[in-house]
């Protein structure tokens, strides 16, 4: 089990594909027992201005959780928090340029947010600047469009 988690919780694209197809077909993966629970991004918003931060934080609380139940978290807390990082750039590489700042600021913001307190809590202010940056970014991309202001 530990070898399997271990496996499932690296910071590469490998990694994630293979947690999220066991993920999705979880059936011959039953006894190894793990725990597939998740609150998504706990009391923070799972979809921040949009962007989709919900199987980042599946894949995290899969690590947390399971990391717990085999008594190796202390150990595997500070991978786990980069793996999570690791999920949330994958994510904002696929936004556009104009968005992708903000998306970024975010993925830091949820990744200390962990990093630093072991739980997914993120202040209205960080949220309140990166909406700013985002809306900023837009404007600015429209007004140097072909037809825009």
């Amino acid at each position: 089990k530990l070898a399997v988690l271990k496996t499932w919780s690296q910071a590469t694209a490998k990694s994630a594909r293979t947690w999220n197809t066991a993920r999705q077909d979880q059936q011959p993966w039953t006894p190894y027992s793990f725990d597939w629970s998740t609150d998504h991004c706990s009391a923070s918003p799972d979809q921040p201005l949009g962007f989709d931060f919900r199987l980042a934080c599946h894949r995290h609380d899969f690590g947390y959780r399971n990391a717990k139940d085999l008594k190796v978290f202390t150990a595997s807390k500070a991978r786990l928090d980069k793996v999570f990082y690791f999920d949330l750039s994958a994510i904002c590489d696929r936004q556009s340029s104009i968005v992708q700042p903000a998306c970024d600021a975010l993925a830091l913001t949820y990744y200390t947010a962990v990093d630093q307190f072991g739980a997914l809590s993120v202040d209205q202010a960080s949220l309140d600047a990166a909406t700013t940056m985002k809306a900023e970014a837009e404007a600015e991309a429209e007004a140097a469009s072909p037809g825009g202001a």
